[in-house]
């Protein structure tokens, strides 16, 4: 068996100002993008050929010229590589392009044109993605995480990798079904750690067996994405057409059921009760979730509307990680530690929801560290990022769009984030070190381009009707 392994991985929001463009993908080939997937090693009888993979940290939509270039360059190493027996497609399922809604339908149906009919596609999908039917029929499999925040998202290549082999050792082609829902919400609402998310994704591997399906996913769908594809949706393979309608129409109505009940895992609320209840709140740290500039859902990261809330309010003990801004991590690198600096904080990169804030404050911390997120072709393997001191308040200020997901990442800083009272982080719902950290924690309802009230955005292109967006009560 010869599979291609290659893929287009990232996640836009049409709502952000910002265009993602070369300098802001890793893009692996060759050895080093076949050891993102170990799983193939103990397949016998099995070559894989890693042809070109591109992934980013979430953000506004792609560049066309830098999505076409590396479609271009996938197509042409399946063409001079080919036959194939499969395909192995390692994508997101939310990328818009610059004048492109479908990109992973475009990206899907070329690669189909390459290899023809009977070669199988496989694609491994995050919860988030949109899908079209476009995609359904150019693929053979499509296989999502079930967990959000996404723990199982190694499992979920894994499976999609044990899916195509199966089909191909078994030289069998499955049937699939395609179930829309008109719901669409945030991934903040729909997490997997509370209830209706937790019953609705625990309830797959029930549909799967009762129906003798291959596999079945539901995608919450990407609501920062305003293009017609937007909306949740079910899909099922099987052996029998039969039993994939049922398995699809199933898991549809599970999540259709529970379209009113979906909610905020920990109490949201606006900006300024976030702050008054965390500086009161007895059970510390206290973890404020920025939500509505939340870089890892195509927020800017450079909205300084929380921070000076938060200086406002005179917090006596708070972390605020982070503000994007390259300009003021070279003026407080060139000043270094113990310097008194004055700044034009934030408002740059996104002009829309926030504006520059105008601070002063003592540097207390300066580093450069790796940026594993680019590769050294991108240009940015590298950044800087520094500590403010504002009264009681420690700003975190990077040269790139950080996401601040790991406490090894404040420990860089030479920060210790159980040592503090208050931590602020640029995030929707907690991944599992900052909820594993968090004595407290609160969703602040903060400006952004992925801002929590979804009712306040016009969304002129969904299809409608569409709960909870549209005027017509469904």
């Amino acid at each position: 068996m010869r599979i291609a392994i290659g893929g287009f991985h990232t996640e836009c929001c049409t709502f952000s100002p910002l265009v993602a463009t070369r300098d802001d993908f890793l893009v692996m080939r060759g050895a080093e993008l076949r050891s993102a997937y170990p799983f193939f090693d103990a397949v016998a009888g099995l070559e894989t050929v890693p042809l070109v993979r591109a992934r980013a940290l979430p953000g506004g939509r792609v560049e066309r010229a830098f999505y076409e270039e590396i479609k271009a360059e996938f197509l042409a190493k399946l063409r001079a590589s080919g036959p194939w027996d499969g395909v192995f497609l390692h994508m997101h399922g939310a990328v818009n392009v610059v004048g492109m809604d479908d990109a992973e339908g475009d990206w899907i149906a070329a690669t189909r044109q390459v290899v023809g009919p009977d070669c199988l596609i496989a694609a491994s999908y995050d919860l988030h993605g949109n899908v079209s039917p476009t995609v359904v029929h150019g693929l053979d499999l499509l296989s999502a995480y079930r967990t959000a925040p996404h723990v199982d998202w190694y499992e979920t290549l894994e499976r999609t990798g044990a899916l195509l082999i199966r089909c191909l050792r078994d030289k069998l082609r499955p049937h699939k079904a395609f179930c829309p829902i008109p719901v669409l919400l945030a991934g903040e609402r729909t997490g997997t750690e509370w209830d209706p998310g937790q019953s609705v994704y625990a309830a797959i591997p029930g549909v799967i067996k009762r129906e003798g399906l291959l596999d079945a996913s539901i995608l919450v769908g990407h609501v920062w994405a305003d293009e017609p594809r937007a909306t949740a949706s079910a899909v099922a393979y099987a052996a029998d057409l039969a039993a994939a309608h049922r398995g699809a129409r199933a898991l549809a109505q599970i999540y259709w059921d529970a379209r009113h009940s979906f909610t905020f895992g920990v109490p949201a609320l606006p900006v300024d009760e976030c702050i008054q209840m965390a500086v009161a709140a007895a059970a510390r740290p206290v973890v404020i979730s920025d939500s509505g500039d939340n870089p890892t859902a195509g927020g800017v990261g450079d909205v300084p509307y929380l921070l000076e809330r938060l200086i406002a309010h005179g917090a006596p003990d708070a972390i605020y990680a982070s503000i994007a801004d390259s300009t003021a991590v070279a003026v407080c690198h060139a000043a270094g530690p113990g310097a008194n600096v004055r700044l034009s904080l934030g408002g740059k990169l996104d002009p829309v929801h926030g504006q520059p804030l105008e601070i002063s404050g003592v540097v207390k911390t300066v580093v450069t560290v790796p940026w594993p997120l680019y590769g050294p072709e991108a240009g940015r393997a590298q950044n800087s990022q520094c500590v403010v001191q504002i009264g009681g308040v420690q700003v975190i200020i990077t040269e790139q769009r950080t996401p601040f997901h790991r406490l090894d990442d404040f420990r860089k800083l030479g920060i210790e984030p159980a040592e503090h009272a208050l931590i602020v982080v640029k995030v929707g719902y907690l991944v599992p070190e900052l909820k594993a950290l968090a004595a407290t924690a609160l969703l602040a309802l903060s400006p952004g381009a992925v801002d929590q009230d979804i009712t306040r955005r016009p969304y002129p292109r969904i299809r409608r009707p569409m709960s909870p967006l549209s005027l017509l009560h469904i």
